[in-house]
């Protein structure tokens, strides 16, 4: 079941790697070169190609060592016996990753496709006539809902399929088989409870990489929309914010990645994977900048799609797999003053990500 449950992550990965790919950099919108490029709303004495190209080479490194940083804190934490994940403080610091990874789909993502999508530049008809960002977001948290469900109903099926559960339940009546009976019945119990733990860690393992695609696809996008404009004055304030919502949206992916507990060198990847999505996408900006126009109408589509597709899938997972399955589980149900705390974290997590809304 493992050796299966490898192989699924390794392919998922690999798609994922190639969708991005094909979405950012052969998709007609982010090569757009349309004549119909709307002039930006601000002030042209901020654009200054030769400081705006320094300040991007500053934030391609800033912001891939505090995603490092951030990533990899949950991972080295796990030495440190309070933040074991079976500790009441590593779900209240969870609620805290949580609620950063909500409101990044609600402040962060969904307000920006809202915004693209509904640009003067684009067209009345179709644009402006249905509520696209809106739409596209419920049928990506409604695909992303179809992979979760569908990936665990498979994977118990393997499950159940465990030869020494067979043998377990093969066993005869208590009556025939006196004290052997006893045995059986503990091996069956016993093997019940290792399906359940399997089917636990495979939910975890689902989480981590489903998550990571949401954040990848969005830290693409706006590591894109940073190394294609030549605004000074949104490129300083976005470096120190960005920094600090890597770092912080970091923590939750690296929580998610330590629970699915995976060896070492698939933590080393998904830790590198997500550290290097944001400078990449800056560094494939600058490449692309005289072919991409960000005021478009090709651009704006595609970005604001992918934006909406990625809050759909943020707020789903921040929601369902991770502050539904922690609050409802049975540690959180037996402790009021747990819940509470954790609250408090959530709401800290949030409001920190609404503040860095007014930057980003």
């Amino acid at each position: 079941m493992r050796k299966m449950m490898t192989k699924a992550n390794a392919t998922f990965s690999s798609t994922i790697t190639i969708f991005l790919l094909l979405a950012i950099s052969h998709f007609p919108g982010a090569l757009s070169q349309s004549d119909e490029e709307c002039t930006p709303d601000y002030d042209n004495t901020c654009t200054d190609k030769n400081r705006a190209f320094n300040l991007k080479l500053i934030a391609v490194f800033t912001i891939l060592i505090t995603s490092l940083i951030g990533v990899c804190l949950p991972l080295f934490a796990r030495s440190v016996s309070a933040f074991q994940p079976e500790r009441s403080l590593f779900l209240i610091v969870k609620s805290f990753a949580s609620g950063i990874i909500l409101a990044t789909g609600f402040i962060h993502v969904l307000p920006d496709s809202f915004e693209m999508l509904s640009s003067h530049c684009l067209n009345d008809n179709p644009w402006h006539k249905f509520p696209f960002t809106g739409f596209v977001a419920l049928i990506s948290a409604v695909f992303t809902l179809m992979v979760d469900s569908i990936t665990t109903s498979l994977f118990s099926k393997s499950g159940r399929r465990d030869p020494c559960a067979d043998v377990a339940s093969a066993e005869s009546p208590d009556e025939e088989m006196g004290p052997a009976s006893h045995y059986g019945h503990g091996l069956h119990h016993s093997n019940g409870k290792e399906l359940s733990s399997n089917l636990q860690l495979l939910r975890y393992r689902v989480i981590a990489i489903v998550l990571e695609l949401g954040i990848v696809v969005h830290s693409i996008v706006i590591g894109l929309s940073v190394g294609a404009t030549n605004n000074t004055c949104t490129i300083k304030g976005l470096i120190a914010a960005l920094c600090f919502h890597q770092m912080f949206e970091g923590m939750g992916l690296g929580g998610c990645i330590l629970q699915a507990e995976y060896g070492w060198a698939k933590k080393a990847l998904m830790a590198f994977f997500f550290s290097v999505t944001t400078p990449f996408g800056v560094v494939l900006g600058m490449a692309l900048s005289k072919t991409y126009k960000e005021n478009s109408p090709d651009s704006l589509i595609t970005v604001g799609l992918l934006n909406a597709s990625s809050s759909g899938l943020l707020i789903y997972m921040a929601l369902v797999d991770l502050l539904a399955a922690d609050f409802m589980g049975q540690k959180m149900q037996r402790s009021i003053k747990l819940q509470l705390k954790s609250y408090a974290a959530v709401l800290l997590g949030a409001g920190g990500m609404a503040v860095l809304a007014k930057w980003t």
